[in-house]
């Protein structure tokens, strides 16, 4: 057995605890002023709220790369209290241990820089989008490939330059894996996709495009991520260009959405999808909070449990058995002569579609492989920022079969790049994997889901992802918190199963 940890480990872990929670207390108030930039910031504010962030990052840089903590997590790294990997104590350390070497290869100017020029981007990238003007945020996108370059090359990589940044989002994936993982999946979506294509059954959307009042969408959309689980006293809806979900402390964690009063599904379920991912940051331990044992474990993790609160559980006939009378009562003359059947097709429609947030659950990944195999390109430099446009509607063309008419249906329809977050598209694809995989594991746990669902039951779904994924916090890697989950390793397989046992009847193919 090792030895007991002796006082001095002990004050010195208590010590790096504090530390880590002071460096939280910055993070959140980093992470308001971020939630308001994309919610109530005026345009004239943007410029000095860009000195604010960049100072904040700086100052954050500068705590959580301290030499002290150097020394401390020297004096812990062979210590009694890291000797369990997966403990408390082990976890925390070897997390900080980790995120402190990865931090401190970084220049504390670049760190700035970045988050200086990701909120002057973000502010572009808006203007642009609605303007439909690549060229008016093409300099800043340059500047920030540019910056997401020096970036990678000052953390090091052993294979390709992605790498670094994947890592930022996914630790410890690699591209060449990912990219292996995604082909396999692309080989059975493809010819999935053509067999619905090629059925004569298709689903009547005018019952989607009706008129739906805002205020009532809102009102709806409310209803329904409380009944999955999210936390209202712990949070709340605001709108926002991008959807987005944020924590600002361990009891307020925000969600924001978009309305479109001639479409019913892009809030409802860009909504369900952002409680997704707040239902799993109100599920980790609050006691924790700022520390790697009070922290989601990937983005890929994360992105589970957004998509299939969203797509497995929100997109299901069982969820509207439960939920369309209850539509049907608030929307009145737009669904008074819809049935559930039609309804259902509707919202669960596959065909190439532009726009990736809106996109079905079949088609969606080929929307990904877009952006993961353009934003690798660019990393590399084998893509000037000038050519995206023209590349991204290539690829639109051979994934997809359709082209974009203009930039703000194309290669301005994400939030991401202005922000630099170049690195995070593929964790989305992951996330429908593991979901998938889980999703199967908690119906062998718990029984029949859908006959729970149909009956408004969601709870005992929502509790056995916080004990199995939330309380975890960051005490495995994503891949073995999967793996001792579902005993299976990362696969396309139960995903495809998925699409196929909800697709086939739909559109009448075996």
């Amino acid at each position: 057995m090792p030895a007991p940890p002796n006082s001095t480990n002990q004050n010195t872990y208590e010590r790096l605890c504090t530390h880590a929670r002071e460096v939280a207390l910055l993070d959140s108030m980093q992470s308001l002023l971020g939630w308001d930039e994309r919610t109530k910031l005026p345009p004239a504010g943007a410029d000095y709220r860009a000195e604010q962030m960049s100072y904040l990052a700086g100052l954050i840089h500068q705590r959580q790369t301290a030499p002290q903590v150097g020394e401390w997590l020297a004096e812990l790294a062979d210590s009694p209290l890291a000797a369990g990997p997966h403990s408390e104590t082990g976890s925390d350390i070897f997390n900080l241990k980790r995120d402190y070497e990865r931090k401190a290869k970084l220049p504390q100017s670049l760190v700035e820089e970045i988050a200086r020029l990701a909120v002057l981007g973000q502010q572009v990238w808006a203007e642009a989008r609605k303007a439909n003007d690549f060229p008016k945020f093409q300099p800043m996108l340059e500047r920030m490939v540019k910056l997401k370059r020096q970036e990678a090359a000052a953390i090091g990589y052993e294979e390709v330059a992605y790498d670094a940044l994947l890592d930022e989002y996914e630790p410890g994936a690699r591209t060449l894996h990912v990219a292996e993982v995604l082909a396999k999946l692309r080989e059975q979506l493809v010819p999935l996709v053509a067999e619905i294509a090629a059925s004569p059954r298709r689903p009547r959307l005018d019952v989607l495009h009706r008129h739906y009042p805002v205020d009532m969408q809102e009102s709806f959309g409310r209803r329904a991520a409380a009944a999955i689980g999210y936390d209202f006293d712990a949070g709340r809806i605001d709108v926002t260009s991008h959807p987005f979900c944020s924590t600002l402390g361990p009891r307020d964690v925000r969600l924001t959405t978009r309305y479109d009063k001639h479409f019913f599904p892009g809030a409802l379920f860009s909504t369900l999808h952002e409680a997704g991912h707040g239902i799993y940051e109100q599920g980790l331990p609050s006691d924790r909070y700022g520390l790697p044992t009070g922290q989601a474990v990937s983005l890929g993790i994360h992105e589970s449990q957004s998509r299939m609160w969203e797509n497995l559980v929100g997109r299901s006939r069982a969820f509207w058995e439960y939920f369309f009378p209850e539509a049907r009562k608030t929307f009145g003359d737009a669904l008074a002569d819809v049935s559930l059947d039609d309804f259902y097709f509707a919202i669960n429609d596959v065909r190439p579609s532009l726009i990736r947030t809106e996109s079905d659950e079949a088609t969606y990944n080929l929307h990904i492989l877009v952006r993961f195999e353009l934003e690798q390109a660019l990393v590399d430099d084998e893509l000037r920022v000038a050519d995206l446009p023209a590349a991204w509607n290539e690829k639109y063309r051979h994934y997809l079969g359709i082209e974009p008419p203009n930039d703000s249906e194309g290669v301005l329809q994400d939030v991401h790049w202005s922000g630099g977050a170049i690195g995070y598209f593929p964790t989305y694809s992951l996330g429908n994997l593991y979901a998938a995989q889980m999703f199967e594991q908690a119906a062998e746990d718990l029984g029949d889901l859908n006959d729970m669902f149909r009956h408004g039951e969601f709870t005992p779904l929502r509790e056995w992802l916080r004990t199995n994924v939330h309380a975890q916090g960051r005490r495995y890697p994503a891949t073995e918190l999967a793996r001792r989950i579902t005993g299976q390793p990362l696969s396309h397989d139960a995903l495809m199963r998925h699409l196929r046992r909800k697709f086939a009847p739909l559109y009448g193919f075996e």
